[in-house]
């Protein structure tokens, strides 16, 4: 891992950078070159304006040209096919039969976004032609090809719809949908590592591997903790890298006196060291491996060396998190994913649960004693030594602090009757607020329409008692790759 530099000691660098590959093709309609000169050459300077838009956007944007008829779309579609795209943006510069799109939406097994973007806001009637309208006619064969995808037994599209300039929410669509494009990339080639069991008596943390693969394409790698101990024997106290990972903790962290808990102390030089000494050993297991993210839970033998590690994991799983890459306690290894998407769409994604009820605030403490999303503190975090894990075995370093003030979004990935996940998604906003100081991570949530309305709504939708926390309001573009995911989902509703 990159140590930040000390102009950015509160952000912590990715370790791998965001990836997509998205596909642009657009679709017209071949009577129109002969009847109108110079309407392929503009419709096509239309496309190349949106793939240009679309390379501004940290994607990889692979341009497949216009098509015009059935044929067209008949030699594209094994070209798409071999491309590897995570997104295919269908660009409607004009009117387009159906003929271009029936085959492809039957056929590629990759999310499309109709793009209908017209140059003009409004049409200038007093000098309107039939060649202004068809530059114009970007929406009129929507209809068509959403009415086609659904007899093709496939979703109807989601739909892009606006102006090529002057549109901040069609630009805002795009710019979604491109970070949706890094979530989903990520999903379908993860290696995300299970390691232990689960925390015996918590039955909604039980997943299916298989099904796992199933629904997001990611495979799960099963690992045993003594591989991260294998590492841990090969590091010396004195090791150049414990030493910068020990500098980069301190610089990061804050580490004050205890408070009112007398379960915490101020951070210790051993506490500290082993926790420098587990994250480099967790380093080195996760490259050796080649791992995208870790749920685990592993308890070892009383006072053994292979509890003082997994115990000290804390610290390292927070910076790791931070650095993009999910580590999530308790086995849980569906908000491990729940937490890369959020990473993915760059708003955090902290393992959470609910804490004790604020009714004279009405709000809800939210966070937890584990991994947590440093790059969304609200300012500097804290570490302290903790006596003891409360419900876990183990003791040592832990990490405290709220969440960045405003709003939030919470995703939890629960399991049906059947079998199936389910996306449970909501919204609140993250206040200012005293924190019980425990060395766990906790932030004031406030949900509408009131907190014990809220809570009672959440629950009703089965979520587990995890989730994955991030900042701004986005359950709309979570919600949007549950469904290109085929999962079932639901935004709890805020209304009264």
């Amino acid at each position: 891992m990159n140590n930040p530099q000390a102009s950015d000691v509160l952000h912590i660098p990715r370790r791998k950078p965001l990836a997509a590959r998205v596909g642009v093709f657009g679709v017209g309609h071949h009577t129109y070159w002969a009847q109108f000169p110079g309407l392929l050459d503009e419709m096509k300077r239309k496309q190349r304006h949106l793939v240009d838009r679309l390379a501004r956007e940290g994607v990889e944007v692979q341009d497949f040209g216009l098509i015009d008829n059935a044929q067209g779309a008949y030699d594209l579609l094994p070209r798409m096919q071999a491309a590897d795209l995570d997104l295919v943006f269908c660009d409607m510069v004009t009117y387009a039969t159906s003929s271009t799109w029936g085959v492809i939406v039957r056929s590629l097994n990759v999310p499309i976004v109709l793009v209908a973007l017209q140059p003009m806001a409004a049409m200038d009637y007093a000098n309107g032609s039939t060649y202004m309208q068809l530059c114009n006619d970007d929406f009129c064969s929507v209809p068509e090809f959403a009415g086609v995808s659904l007899r093709m037994g496939k979703p109807a599209p989601p739909v892009v719809l606006g102006m090529m300039e002057n549109d901040p929410q069609s630009q805002a669509e795009l710019s979604q949908w491109c970070r949706i494009a890094h979530v989903l990339h990520d999903l379908r080639r993860a290696r995300l590592g299970h390691m232990g069991h689960v925390l015996e008596s918590m039955l909604d943390m039980h997943t299916d591997p298989t099904a796992v693969t199933a629904a997001f394409g990611c495979h799960i790698v099963q690992a045993e903790a003594d591989e991260v101990l294998h590492h841990f024997h090969g590091i010396a106290e004195n090791d150049p890298e414990v030493a910068a990972r020990r500098e980069l903790i301190l610089s990061f962290f804050d580490t004050p006196d205890p408070r009112s808990d007398p379960v915490t102390s101020k951070l210790t030089d051993a506490d500290l060291l082993m926790a420098a000494r587990a994250a480099v050993a967790l380093d080195r297991f996760i490259d050796d491996r080649k791992l995208d993210g870790l749920a685990y839970y592993y308890e070892g033998e009383p006072e053994s060396e292979l509890r003082r590690l997994i115990s000290s994991f804390i610290v390292g799983n927070s910076l790791l998190t931070a650095a993009g890459f999910p580590m999530c306690g308790e086995y849980d290894i569906k908000t491990c994913i729940a937490m890369l998407i959020m990473d993915r769409l760059e708003i955090g994604g902290s393992f959470a649960e609910f804490h004790p009820i604020d009714f004279v605030r009405g709000t809800v403490l939210v966070g937890h004693d584990g991994p947590h999303h440093l790059n969304i503190a609200d300012g500097k975090p804290v570490l302290r030594s903790l006596k003891k894990y409360h419900g876990k075995p183990g003791s040592g370093a832990s990490v405290e602090f709220s969440l960045k003030t405003g709003p939030i979004t919470m995703l939890s990935i629960g399991v049906t009757a059947q079998g199936k996940f389910k996306f449970v998604i909501a919204e609140g906003e993250s206040l200012k607020g005293p924190i019980p100081p425990t060395g766990n991570t906790n932030t004031h949530g406030r949900f509408q329409p009131d907190v014990r309305t809220f809570l009672k709504r959440w629950v009703a939708q089965g979520p587990t008692h995890h989730f994955a926390l991030g900042i701004g309001h986005h359950a709309q573009a979570i919600q949007q790759i549950a469904e290109v995911l085929g999962i079932e989902s639901v935004i709890v509703s805020p209304e009264k």
